[in-house]
């Protein structure tokens, strides 16, 4: 059973690293999308050439935060495509920050306590990413609604991300409560 645990642990570890890279590499693509679409619309326009009917537009979506962009001459609304990618640079940066404590989390709790002041930090910091990732994505929605305009774009946003920060940020009272009894124990032996 400990050899069990030990390898979920080792998996954990390994996957947590492997998503937060991936979540940051996501951000910097969306950062050169973001960057390509106000400096040269032509260039990102002919690079993604997208192929749709121009009813239906393109779908851009992170996390919950989705834009419906329209589509003209097979070509994604570069507007659209600029407001999108400053959200989903913020939003992914957000997420690989949450999969950086959870690593970090984990390694520090290997052979020891996970009731460490650094580990309730690190869990505060994973509430609170968790619940900005549904605000930027609304702030990102009202500020696409105002430049791209309501009729043109069908923009939505998910508060999955605020529910879950509000349960993590709760955990971590139970881990600063956990930090206390430590202390408590530690002092009477």
């Amino acid at each position: 059973m400990k050899n069990f645990s030990k390898f979920i642990g080792n998996m954990a570890k390994i996957v947590t690293k492997i998503v937060e890279v991936f979540q940051w590499v996501g951000s910097g693509l969306m950062l050169v999308a973001t960057v390509c679409a106000l400096v040269n619309p032509d260039w990102v326009g002919y690079f993604i050439g997208y192929d749709a009917k121009e009813c239906c537009g393109a779908d851009l979506s992170v996390y919950g935060f989705e834009i419906q962009a329209a589509v003209t001459n097979g070509q994604i609304d570069m507007t659209a495509l600029f407001l999108f990618g400053i959200g989903a640079t913020l939003i992914l940066a957000l997420m690989a920050m949450i999969f950086r404590n959870l690593h970090l989390i984990i390694k520090k709790s290997e052979g020891t306590t996970p009731f460490q002041p650094d580990n309730v930090r690190m869990f505060r910091e994973i509430g609170i990413f968790s619940i900005a990732v549904p605000v930027v994505g609304f702030v990102m929605s009202v500020i696409a609604r105002i430049f791209i305009g309501v009729e043109v774009a069908e923009i939505s946003n998910s508060f999955e991300g605020f529910v879950i920060g509000i349960v993590v940020l709760c955990i971590t009272q139970f881990f600063a409560h956990g930090i206390e009894l430590e202390k408590d124990v530690d002092g009477l032996l």
